[in-house]
């Protein structure tokens, strides 16, 4: 069972923290997870990657501010620059010394490229591999939710218009009666062809634990992000971007042009999936970690073959 702790930033938010694996394995893997989720969507890859790896190694997840079981956010805190500085000080508090590798789920992926924009130096010394799964550099520059470029702009309207309704809900939570009748909705945009029934379990938990304050208020700083050129900086680092071909948030072409970005990047496109790949497609998300993982410590030869996991 992961060992639970936590993180006090700067400004006072607490951040639940949940570690797994020796304070002396040679490398620390971080899992961020997505906006509105936590680190239950996590779960297959927290309890299969020391496998998969078959090397000692160090997990780190955490619910970031304003979801799971970490504390509340202000407005003024529910912005991308400051989740990359929150990375900043979980990554100094648990994991001070050692190489790392940084994996990202949809809203943690833009994190780690606000963390490697707003500290370039702190991540060219700490960071050895990337994994990106079901996100974006581009903001909302590719998200067309599969539908029809109007029905698309009448959908980003009205989701702009509902995210400032949102982002004065303070510390409230969507209460369990409305997720339960939102299920279908989520499981339309979120999953691909299958859904498992205990997947959408967790991932509606995770939404439950979401302030209403961090959904909206997030929203903009999600859209505007343009982070290409800090991915193009990063150099030869080992990394991975996944995404599931039919992904109504983040579609292919948004792991395409990050993995256009990295030199050393391999680009997975699983057939038939949604969003949530580390619960659609726990094999091939854990490959991939261990792949990465296994390149930044020196012993790529050892690496999975995606496709086939």
């Amino acid at each position: 069972m992961p060992q639970r702790s936590s993180v006090t930033l700067p400004d006072g938010v607490r951040l639940h923290v949940e570690i797994s694996g020796t304070d002396d394995a040679p490398i620390t893997v971080f899992l961020l997870h997505g906006w509105t989720l936590d680190t239950r969507t996590w779960h297959r890859q927290l309890s299969g990657l020391q496998e998969t790896l078959g090397t000692p190694v160090r997990i780190v997840a955490y619910d970031a501010r304003g979801h799971g079981r970490s504390g509340g956010t202000s407005r003024a805190g529910a912005n991308l620059a400051q989740l990359g500085d929150d990375l900043a000080e979980v990554i100094t508090a648990v994991a001070p010394t050692g190489p790392i590798v940084l994996a990202g789920h949809s809203l943690g992926g833009m994190t780690i490229m606000e963390f490697a924009h707003g500290h370039p130096r702190f991540f060219a010394l700490r960071v050895a591999g990337l994994v990106f799964i079901s996100t974006t550099a581009e903001g909302h520059t590719h998200t067309v939710y599969g539908l029809p470029p109007r029905i698309t702009r009448l959908i980003r309207l009205a989701e702009t218009t509902g995210a400032g309704i949102l982002a004065r809900g303070g510390s409230w939570r969507v209460h369990r009666y409305l997720l339960r009748a939102l299920a279908p909705s989520l499981r339309w945009l979120l999953f691909g062809d299958r859904c498992a029934p205990e997947d959408l379990i967790v991932t509606t938990a995770a939404v439950a634990r979401a302030q209403l304050l961090a959904i909206g208020a997030f929203r903009s700083s999600v859209g505007e992000q343009q982070r290409l050129t800090t991915l193009a900086a990063l150099g030869d680092l080992p990394a991975a971007a996944l995404v599931g071909d039919q992904d109504r948030l983040t579609p292919p072409p948004c792991a395409e042009s990050i993995a256009a970005a990295l030199p050393n990047a391999d680009l997975t496109v699983c057939p038939g999936a949604g969003h949530m790949l580390m619960l659609e497609r726990p094999a091939i998300v854990t490959a991939a970690l261990a792949q990465v993982t296994r390149a930044a410590l020196g012993n790529p030869q050892d690496a999975p073959d995606l496709q086939a996991a």
